[in-house]
């Protein structure tokens, strides 16, 4: 066993600029699936993350993980592929501010399942600043829904809901792969197994043609998958899963100003009372732990 010292609010910074590298990734793979392909864009960029996490990992010649962890370590990254394909391939077809919108469902089901398998207790400013935020999003889908938003919009929105409902369940294994393993193990083995999993789609679907143009873009995406997951690896191992899940939040913010700015995606008034919801919700859940760091037992 060892220790890992608990900093709740440095964590709670983390997580947020996890949420903000992220989302502009999640700008750039939008760009990306309408331009060479869902299929190909994920098979390059996950080549591209294994180049990246094995550099960084591999040359640390630490010893092999114990099976336990190993196994954390494939089941995220399967629900991770899921999650991934069915949102990137979502987005595709909604904006991205109604896209994130319907995402923040995950946070509050992640609430019930770190109760229920982190036996976290739920503190009320965490529960009210979710409750404020998932106002904000209510009221965000109510405004979008005045939108025309075409034939396939209600196929790319149940793909974004059944992503949310994967990212619940990472949101939980995350914090949990976070306690037993270090951020570059965990980035590593999450990139091997999501490439492995795409590839063997090859036989079926063929192996994409080289992106052409959008390579060096491909690699940026990368970076930024990259180093979102090692913030929000830092950031779990030292604050609890039912605090941090209401940074996810923010992404909002960001996908409102990127889909209006790249995609040319207006922003009602909806979406501005709902955005500031969701800020409140942020704030108040971030007041929730300025306590004194603790610790918590690593299995090592």
């Amino acid at each position: 066993m060892s220790r890992v010292a608990q900093h709740p609010v440095q964590a709670f910074l983390a997580a947020l600029a996890a949420v903000g590298v992220l989302s502009v990734m999640d700008a750039l793979m939008k760009a990306l699936v309408l331009a060479i392909g869902i299929y190909a864009v994920s098979i390059w960029r996950s080549v591209a993350n294994l180049v990246l996490t094995g550099g960084l990992y591999l040359p640390r010649r630490r010893p092999w993980p114990p099976r336990s962890i190993l196994k954390i370590h494939v089941a995220r990254g399967v629900i991770v592929t899921i999650m991934a394909g069915l949102f990137f391939w979502g987005i595709g077809r909604v904006p991205l501010a109604q896209a994130i919108a319907m995402t923040f469902i995950a946070p509050l089901i992640a609430l019930l399942l770190a109760a229920s398998f982190l036996n976290e207790r739920i503190g009320s400013r965490s529960i009210s600043g979710s409750v404020m935020a998932f106002a904000g999003v209510l009221v965000i889908v109510f405004g979008q829904a005045q939108a025309d938003l075409g034939s396939d919009a209600l196929l790319g929105s149940a793909a974004i809901i059944g992503s949310a409902l994967c990212y619940a369940i990472n949101i939980v294994l995350m914090r949990h792969q976070s306690l037993s393993a270090e951020p570059l193990e965990i980035n590593f083995f999450q990139s091997l197994t999501v490439l492995v999993l795409w590839l063997s789609l090859t036989p079926f679907l063929g192996f994409p043609g080289w992106p052409d143009g959008w390579a060096a873009w491909v690699g940026v995406a990368a970076v930024m998958s990259t180093a979102g997951g090692l913030l929000f690896s830092w950031a779990y191992a030292r604050a609890e899963a039912s605090y941090l899940a209401v940074t996810e939040y923010s992404g909002f913010l960001w996908a409102a100003v990127l889909g209006w700015i790249i995609f040319s995606e207006a922003v009602s008034l909806y979406t501005a009372a709902g955005a500031a919801l969701i800020v409140g919700g942020c704030i108040v859940a971030a007041r929730s732990k300025i306590d004194a760091p603790g610790e918590v037992e690593v299995v090592t």
